[in-house]
């Protein structure tokens, strides 16, 4: 049984619940698109404005999601500068469960059918053998332009919750949770620490809206100024007593202060306490660009598996 549409509140549950079961058995094959906090993140930030551009196809075995694919097809992206970002190509997220790999080969077909007019880019794991076989069979190639200093990949980080180091704020800063600050708050926390950023406060309330946020788990750094100088979203998987930092940012006129370092443990320490026993994290991993990198290694996590960014060109005629 499939189903052809775009992405729905009831999919999105589905969606995670897949997520849970493949990062249960392989979590070196859980991209960052197909993460159980990052489909949330993304979801929630994006389906209002740009819901129409996001079809989906689901594949399920005995009632059950065994298998999907979200392509993100050409739009334009409004940011608070007022500067407008064009999207022409085609970007799939996806995750088949290791069960079903065979099916990778019917989400390759969906999304050359859906974005044959349309250069398209997809980002396995490179730790998934199989399906970077069959993407190659397809004719997707390394993407050059993700390749050295300024490209652009990601990697998946892990570490434990048994000793998390004592954090510790500047004098006059401390920490506030999305509860206390409240929206307008925790909006502004993380539209100063991406700019130009399209985030906006119904792009909140829509991450609000998802099963999986907790205010109590969106932490941020308050300046003496009273600025919301950093922030981060956990989102805690129960299923799996695991935990997922996602976004974190500062602002720059707050950086080099230890704030981001402080509110990694604080939150780590909030994630325990709620019941994770792990923490994750994904994070750029080129060589050019190793801030957030050092970063996480800093406060104790290690890389679990990255990307293999792939590529084909748009369809001749």
């Amino acid at each position: 049984m499939t189903n052809v549409d775009v992405v729905s509140e009831a999919d999105l549950r589905l969606m995670q619940g897949l997520a849970q079961r493949v990062t249960a058995t392989r979590l070196d094959l859980v991209n960052s698109d197909a993460a159980y906090g990052e489909l949330a993140w993304n979801w929630g930030k994006g389906h209002a404005a740009r819901g129409a551009t996001w079809p989906r196809r689901l594949w399920f075995s005995g009632g059950e999601l065994v298998a999907w694919a979200w392509v993100e097809l050409p739009h334009q992206v409004r940011r608070g500068d007022g500067s407008v970002k064009d999207i022409t190509g085609a970007y799939l997220a996806y995750q088949v469960h290791p069960d079903h790999a065979g099916l990778v080969d019917e989400v390759i077909d969906w999304y050359d059918a859906t974005a044959k007019d349309l250069e398209r880019t997809v980002l396995p794991s490179a730790a998934d053998a199989y399906a970077l076989e069959r993407w190659a069979a397809h004719g997707y190639r390394t993407d050059p332009a993700s390749l050295g200093d300024n490209g652009f990949w990601t990697q998946l980080n892990q570490r434990g919750l048994g000793e998390i180091e004592r954090p510790v704020l500047p004098d006059g800063f401390r920490f506030r949770t999305a509860d206390e600050a409240g929206p307008q708050a925790a909006v502004q926390a993380h539209v100063d620490a991406w700019a130009p950023s399209s985030y906006t406060a119904e792009a909140y309330e829509g991450v609000r809206r998802t099963a999986a946020y907790r205010g109590d788990l969106h932490v941020l750094v308050e300046a003496p100024d009273g600025t919301m100088a950093s922030s981060t979203i956990m989102w805690l998987d129960e299923a799996n007593t695991t935990a997922a930092f996602e976004p974190v940012g500062t602002h720059p006129g707050y950086r080099r202060l230890g704030l981001a370092r402080a509110m990694l443990l604080h939150g780590m320490r909030l994630a325990r306490a709620a019941g994770a026993e792990h923490m994750t994290v994904v994070c750029v991993g080129t060589p050019g660009r190793p801030a957030a990198r050092e970063l996480y290694y800093g406060v104790g996590f290690t890389m679990v598996s990255r990307d293999a960014p792939l590529i084909k060109a748009a369809a001749a005629g």
